[in-house]
């Protein structure tokens, strides 16, 4: 009996020993903190800020360089120019850091575009026209590298452009990638919240000029603000961020205004106004060339209202 007291005894003080010992043992390593985004642009909209850019519709190496250093982001335009991606590509090429990340505007959402778009090195993409969400699934699924999505791995400069010490592109940039989707019909209108609901979308925008030609509403008539505001109501039920191509409104009266924070164009980040014919400043919230105001039924509109001075974009 005394030799098993003695043994249980000696269990004993070995427990405690040995929970003493754990306990004094320091905690499992948190997971290593995800690095901060290198989009900026990307984490001024996560922050709940507007941002607009730089519309670059010609082959213009220098013109881009310098409007770069002024812009949240630059609207690289291949919808409605001539801009093929090996332009883009040289033009992101010699200056990626100079402020502006850059965004494509694609005619489309085929996967041969989309990687063209990110191997090359931008950190957007932006699809016009959708109008269902077989259009956006198409958008984030090759946008995104695996286990999200299904990108492969190309040889282009994106890697060379955004790794950098203690940041590996490969597993860093589905986070910095940015997903907009254009809905700019009243089929797309109907579906916006299906649209917006689709995993790997980050942000929807009205493409102004178009919803006013599709539908036939001038901007600003009490018809086109119901469709604004429907797909606002529905982008932000969704939980995705809300804007509008036409930066005209980002200082509008509707709540949908008040609640756009991703634009085409519009001010600079320290009132630089990039040169326009005769060495004079150049509107910053007008649509590029070509892409001015479409015309709208007459009896929709109002005064005129949406069609003064080309202010909105497509």
């Amino acid at each position: 009996m005394r030799l098993i007291a003695t043994a249980l005894t000696a269990l004993s003080v070995a427990g405690v020993i040995c929970l003493e010992a754990r306990a004094q043992q320091p905690a499992p390593a948190a997971s290593a903190a995800k690095p901060p985004l290198y989009n900026t642009a990307k984490q001024k909209l996560l922050d709940g800020k507007q941002v607009f850019s730089y519309t670059q519709s010609k082959f213009d190496i220098a013109a881009n360089c310098e409007s770069a250093k002024h812009y949240d982001y630059t609207w690289y335009e291949m919808q409605h120019s001539t801009l093929e991606f090996r332009d883009i590509e040289a033009m992101i090429a010699a200056c990626p850091h100079a402020g502006a990340i850059p965004m494509i505007r694609l005619p489309d959402a085929q996967e041969m575009r989309i990687q063209h778009s990110t191997d090359i090195g931008v950190l957007g993409v932006i699809i016009p026209t959708v109008d269902d969400v077989d259009r956006a699934r198409e958008a984030v699924k090759w946008a995104r590298y695996p286990p999200v999505a299904r990108r492969s791995v190309g040889s282009g400069q994106a890697s060379s452009i955004w790794t950098k010490p203690g940041v590996n592109y490969r597993q860093t940039i589905n986070d910095n990638m940015l997903v907009v989707i254009m809905i700019e019909t009243p089929t797309g209108v109907a579906n916006a919240f299906d649209i917006a609901s689709v995993p790997g979308v980050d942000v929807v925008i009205i493409g102004n000029a178009d919803l006013a030609s599709f539908s036939g509403f001038a901007q600003g008539s009490e018809e086109y603000n119901r469709l604004v505001q429907k797909v606002h109501d529905d982008v932000l039920r969704a939980g995705k961020i809300f804007g509008q191509a036409n930066a005209g409104t980002a200082n509008g009266k509707t709540q949908a205004d008040k609640d756009s924070k991703f634009f085409q164009n519009g001010p600079s980040n320290d009132g630089y106004a990039p040169a326009g014919r005769g060495g004079r400043g150049v509107n910053p919230n007008a649509p590029p060339a070509g892409e001015e105001d479409a015309p709208a039924a007459p009896a929709a509109g109002r005064g005129g209202r949406g069609g003064r001075g080309g202010q909105r974009q497509q």
